[in-house]
């Protein structure tokens, strides 16, 4: 799993004649004290016009209505300052640093926020799997990159996780 880099690649726009199937989201129960990241994210594409619908609409079920995100500028491969979701607009932010470039930044309406670990769309199932149960485990106290680097570590030099 190399760090996220939409420079270096075209956008994988997903091909749908239906609607897009439902966001792929593990979220964690709420805790106290909360953990760096409160679940994870594991979008089929890196282009987020695509994806933010799926994910607005399957968090509004959970957490409230998303009207801002925030997120690392290298993991996407544009970045709108809008991006429309049914209903809304979601108004963006694209940090170059001070920003974990595994991470997504979600604000609702009741202006809480909410970051999410965001796997790379094209991480084999059960690496995913691992990160989305890590990442969502109220026991959690590590950050969306310092996942990744653990998941990393587990897997051998293979590159079995690519």
């Amino acid at each position: 799993m190399d760090a996220p880099n939409a420079r270096n690649r075209p956008p994988t726009r997903p091909q749908y004649s239906t609607p897009p199937p439902p966001a792929r989201l593990a979220l964690r129960p709420p805790s106290f004290p909360p953990g760096p990241v409160c679940g994870a994210w594991w979008p089929r594409s890196n282009d987020l016009e695509a994806e933010l619908p799926g994910l607005a609409a399957a968090f509004a079920t959970e957490k409230g209505r998303v009207t801002r995100i925030t997120s690392h500028r290298e993991t996407w491969s544009a970045a709108p300052h809008s991006l429309r979701v049914p209903g809304h607009t979601v108004r963006a932010a694209w940090l170059v640093s001070g920003c974990d470039p595994y991470s997504i930044r979600l604000f609702s309406h009741n202006l809480r926020r909410w970051d999410l670990l965001v796997i790379p769309p094209d991480t084999v199932d059960a690496t995913a799997a691992r990160l989305m149960t890590a990442a969502s485990d109220p026991m959690n106290h590590l950050t969306a990159s310092a996942l990744v680097e653990a998941e990393r570590r587990r897997l051998p030099e293979s590159g079995a996780a690519d």
